[in-house]
């Protein structure tokens, strides 16, 4: 295919999975803890290890310039904005939310998983899960309480009748941005995770961390992608009635 209209076709393929995302951070601006979803390309000219390009729109551009461009669509990668959301108070005893870093851990039916979601609840059982029924962790183990009203202190230790119940067990990774998604407001264990000690725990009980969405930002960056659409769809057809016109006059001759 030609480079400019390879690089066209790219492009707008990465517009569209901007959009499904900036659709779904949308969904979620009221999802609590969630964390952003972002696209990053990565689009590369000419020989192996010549200059990044920031976006394939630049590369676009220098393809057509040049003649020479070459773009991997592989390189177009999504990732997690994880700076952290405001805290809202509910009161609830069982909502829980961290205003430094890290994760609480869960168990699911495939392993452990990490979450800044804190609407927790008590199950039939008495331990502390989540909304969709993975228990929270604590450093021993699983936690129960007696009753939904147990006290947990900024270091997340549990006191119920001023007797400890356990302490929840924090984590934090290296590079959280590149940890993976599993849905329902969970991440898969990354590299370089290391539990958090209680100085470095900041647990606010009876709130919930908003997501870090804002529906302005999303807005103004769902604008901008159809603007670029809309013209790599223009280049895309100004080059196609280029070559066809140069074709017609190679046909007359």
């Amino acid at each position: 295919m030609d480079d400019v209209l390879g690089v066209s076709l790219i492009s707008m393929h990465q517009d569209m999975a901007r959009m499904q995302r900036v659709a779904m951070n949308m969904s979620n601006a009221l999802t609590p803890a969630y964390k952003r979803e972002v696209s990053v390309a990565r689009a590369t000219l000419g020989a192996p290890g010549s200059t990044p390009f920031g976006s394939l729109w630049d590369a676009g551009m220098a393809a057509s310039i040049n003649g020479s461009g070459t773009v991997d669509p592989h390189a177009v990668v999504s990732r997690s904005d994880m700076r952290a959301g405001t805290l809202k108070s509910t009161g609830q005893p069982l909502d829980l939310a961290l205003s430094g870093p890290g994760f609480f851990e869960v168990q699911t039916e495939h392993g452990p998983a990490y979450t800044r979601q804190g609407n927790f609840r008590m199950d039939e059982r008495g331990r502390i899960v989540t909304a969709q029924g993975y228990p929270l962790m604590g450093k021993g183990g699983e936690l129960f309480v007696s009753t939904a009203n147990p006290t947990i202190d900024a270091a997340g230790n549990i006191v119920e009748n001023k007797r400890p119940l356990g302490q929840l067990k924090v984590v934090q990774f290296e590079q959280s941005e590149t940890l993976r998604r599993l849905g329902e407001g969970l991440f898969a264990e990354g590299i370089g995770m290391r539990q958090l000690n209680d100085a470095e725990v900041q647990v606010r009980q009876g709130y919930l961390e908003n997501a870090n969405v804002s529906s302005v930002h999303e807005m103004v960056e769902m604008m901008q992608t159809m603007r670029h659409f809309e013209s790599m769809q223009k280049i895309t057809q100004a080059y196609d009635d280029m070559l066809g016109n140069a074709i017609r006059r190679l046909s007359d001759g």
